[in-house]
């Protein structure tokens, strides 16, 4: 059955029906040719109280059903991270386009296969790495790039905040992929890979909790002639304001930065700020995105890319062999 995409008509299908579903189908509801048609939740009951909460068509106690559903145009995969990978190739195979929360995945193999899913079966896959796509980000981006504060040497960024983690949580949970690394570790990676690529060399240590997941992690990033030094934590309060520093001032982007409605730079001792609300929490840009490419039909983004996702998470894969940070999935044991 061929899926009607003209305006007015996206249908989206929601798996994982936890906090950043709920968040993300908020904003959902803001995108003027979106609609929340189907979503999926091993319990039915809850899949029907999220139907309810956000106005959906159908609701579904398994994911293979709305794996399914003919209407459903495309996925966000909303799951804890082991999944996403496994959801992401069921629904590609289906002939969905697929929105994947971020971490795309555990490691580089796995999405390394969900990508080479998405070009076999000729539909659109994206890492959902919704800062990519931020007014403010995009902004800070282009002002780098335009030589806004010189040549940039530094990148400091942190993604920490002290949490009460209960025990048995999925944050801590090394089979769905806890740990500070990939929850919010992978931010700060996000950040200085934009502005830098990939480094040259990678410095990295972690420590942990009984379980084996990080719960905190310090990295160091070199390139030809730069650093970016991060961390990532559940157990401390940081300003979250990254700064990106050049040989002619630097940029400092508000709290919280992953999210952020603003940004200043700072030259010859003058700070000038700049304030860009978002519509919504900030999910709807990368919807946007998503809609923009199923009409014109392509399988990526070039703003996020495949090949970015690739050598993010190839990034990642190599702070956890300098902390000795493993998942029990296949080749890591």
């Amino acid at each position: 059955m061929k899926i009607d995409l003209k305006m007015g008509n996206v249908k989206w299908g929601i798996i994982g029906l936890g906090s950043i579903a709920h968040q993300f189908c908020e904003d959902l509801a803001l995108v003027a040719d979106a609609e929340i048609y189907a979503v999926a939740s091993r319990d039915s009951t809850k899949a029907e109280e999220f139907r309810r909460a956000h106005k959906a068509v159908k609701a579904y106690g398994n994911y293979d059903a709305l794996l399914k559903d003919p209407n459903v145009a495309i996925i966000y995969v909303a799951t804890p991270h082991n999944f996403h990978a496994a959801l992401s190739i069921a629904a590609l195979e289906h002939g969905k386009h697929v929105l994947c929360e971020k971490p795309i995945a555990l490691n580089y193999s796995q999405a390394s296969q969900m990508i080479q899913a998405s070009k076999k079966a000729q539909k659109f896959f994206m890492e959902a790495f919704w800062t990519r796509f931020n007014p403010t980000f995009k902004e800070v981006l282009s002002k780098v790039q335009n030589g806004a504060i010189g040549t940039v040497n530094y990148v400091n960024a942190e993604f920490a905040f002290p949490m009460q983690i209960p025990k048995g949580s999925r944050m801590t949970d090394l089979n769905l992929g806890g740990g500070s690394l990939l929850d919010m570790g992978v931010y700060p990676l996000f950040l200085s890979y934009m502005i830098f690529g990939k480094p040259k060399k990678i410095l990295a240590s972690s420590s942990f909790f009984e379980t084996g997941a990080d719960q905190q992690t310090a990295v160091i990033l070199q390139y030809d002639h730069a650093q970016a030094v991060h961390h990532s934590s559940f157990m401390s309060a940081t300003p979250m304001t990254p700064t990106i520093s050049g040989t002619e001032g630097y940029i400092t982007i508000d709290a919280i930065w992953h999210e952020a409605q603003g940004y200043s730079i700072t030259r010859n001792d003058q700070e000038e700020k700049f304030q860009l609300p978002t519509l919504g929490k900030g999910f709807t840009y990368e919807i946007e995105e998503c809609h923009s490419c199923i009409q014109n039909n392509k399988i990526e983004s070039s703003i996020w890319s495949h090949e970015n996702s690739l050598e993010l998470i190839a990034i990642v894969d190599e702070v956890r062999v300098q902390t000795g940070l493993k998942f029990p999935v296949a080749g890591e044991i």
